[in-house]
């Protein structure tokens, strides 16, 4: 039996809200035909799809990461700006298509002030230069009487959108990537966009480009850019047909992260570098199907099991990591899907709303102890931007996976749990230390008939929540876990 155990006054961090992040591409019915559809009935003035508007506003994103990917990497910013009809039609590199430019930068910033958020822009760094780097961020962000500021105002927008996160390319280590580079060739290329950019804009936070957090890359980057970024991104995609393989890799996050802040630390120590930098898992998702585009993946209440995985992951390592992008937010390899006529959640949408809506405000020490399973040493294949990966004997691991919050003021707590068992319910013990549960708790949990059931247009609450309330009380408590599920249960506190 798995027991967890919670530790009220051992904080592991301040939880950013920004690890709820998400992200768009133009990659497939990503943006046309979902988050921006011309001409349909369901769309706003401006194109956005109201409906998807209403299911994405749930999810709360804080940030949404935009044009890519690998998108980006041959986007020429300045076919998105201007009067639609006059933007060039252009042939797309990345992801073989053709893209009408219809959605461009101030199509994405009026998306972000419509859904509240804050836009988060990945820059070119494989055919793209740092003059039209400084272009991009001047176009945004200028206040002067200079031509890419005036040729803001020109299109309509006096005020300068004030984009605070740019990243410096995306996956620049990938044979897939247009303008691939090594790693020191990299350092030397983003070293002259970020000097470039910040005479631009001293206020803007960059993003290195980072890989696995686990590759000779990551070091090497982190080394050349420290000085010059606030964050050093990590993309990591797993997923496999089998349970028990698809809902343990995810784990591989963990390894990822305390590896790239081992990097971090140790540049910042030698360099004498003193802000802070912190980890924008800025690409994270189940995917393994649909490969290439459009990637409409269909995704399975075990799938669900492991995107909960990753979010224990990133409350647990809170003091680490501030910006987390899920990929993508609508279609492609996305928790909403939508057709002409309408949308329906897709499993994992549920985990992401939940943790979203009610994880607190500090990470608490959290850890599950207890019997090991039997496929706690699988062989799992880690779908990473690499390609597949064995990685070998990783574990033992529990059936449970957990993590836990407090609310500001510490009137209450939040546990989220994932029972990766894909036919046994279990009962839990609990022990809060250094405190007492004291009521009611409310739990909303995410489950269904099996671990390979999906929803669907025609049955879309195959996978849903339901909402319960039981006694807890004391130090000492006990929790009932479906088989397969992931629970979120809101616990107030004592005194």
């Amino acid at each position: 039996m798995s027991r967890i155990t919670v530790d009220l006054q051992r904080p592991v961090g301040a939880v950013d809200p920004r690890i709820f992040g998400q992200f768009i591409e133009h990659l497939g019915r990503c943006i046309y035909g979902g988050i921006y559809d011309e001409g349909s009935p369901l769309s706003d003035a401006k194109g956005f799809r109201t409906d998807v508007l209403k299911a994405a506003g749930d999810l709360r994103a804080p940030i949404l990461r935009w044009p890519g990917g690998n998108f980006v990497s041959n986007y020429r910013w300045t076919d998105g700006i201007g009067p639609k009809d006059e933007r060039p039609r252009r042939l797309e590199l990345a992801w073989h298509g053709e893209e009408s430019n219809r959605f461009g930068t101030v199509e994405f910033i009026e998306y972000c002030r419509t859904l509240g958020t804050e836009p988060y822009i990945c820059l070119n760094l494989g055919t793209g230069t740092p003059d039209e780097a400084a272009a991009w961020v001047e176009y945004c962000n200028g206040t002067g009487n200079t031509h890419w500021a005036n040729l803001r105002r020109s299109h309509g927008y006096d005020e300068p959108f004030n984009v605070k996160y740019w990243g410096l390319g995306n996956e620049m280590y990938g044979h897939w990537q247009i303008g691939v580079k090594t790693a020191d060739e990299y350092v030397r290329f983003a070293t002259e966009f970020a000097r470039i950019i910040h005479l631009i804009d001293p206020t803007v936070e960059l993003v290195s480009c980072g890989h696995t957090g686990w590759q000779d890359w990551d070091a090497t980057v982190i080394d050349g850019l420290a000085k010059y970024v606030r964050y050093h991104s990590i993309h990591l995609y797993t997923g496999s047909d089998d349970h028990w393989t698809n809902v343990i890799e995810p784990e591989q996050a963990d390894r990822a992260i305390r590896m790239t802040r081992s990097h971090i630390e140790r540049t910042r120590l030698n360099q004498h570098i003193r802000h802070e930098i912190g980890i924008a898992y800025d690409e994270w998702n189940v995917w393994f199907r649909n490969k290439p585009s459009p990637l409409e993946e269909q995704y399975t209440l075990s799938d669900a099991l492991a995107v909960a995985t990753f979010l224990n992951i990133f409350l647990q390592h809170a003091d680490t990591v501030k910006i987390a992008n899920l990929a993508q937010m609508v279609n492609a390899i996305a928790p909403i899907f939508t057709r002409p006529d309408g949308l329906f959640l897709q499993t994992i949408y549920h985990p992401i709303r939940l943790y979203a809506e009610h994880t607190g405000t500090t990470s608490l020490d959290c850890y599950v102890v207890g019997d090991e399973n039997e496929h706690g040493r699988i062989e799992a294949a880690l779908v990473a931007a690499n390609g597949r990966a064995k990685i070998r004997d990783r574990g033992p691991f529990t059936d449970i996976h957990a993590a836990a919050t407090r609310s500001e003021g510490g009137a209450s707590m939040t546990l989220t749990v994932v029972n990766r068992h894909p036919t046994e319910a279990t009962t839990v013990p609990l022990l809060l230390v250094n405190g007492t549960a004291a009521g009611v708790a409310d739990v909303s949990v995410v489950t269904g008939a099996d671990p390979y059931v999906r929803n669907s247009f025609e049955q879309p609450d195959n996978v849903g929540v339901t909402e319960t309330r039981v006694d807890l009380a004391g130090s000492h408590l006990s929790l009932t876990l479906p088989p397969c599920s992931v629970s979120v249960y809101r616990i107030p506190l004592g005194a």
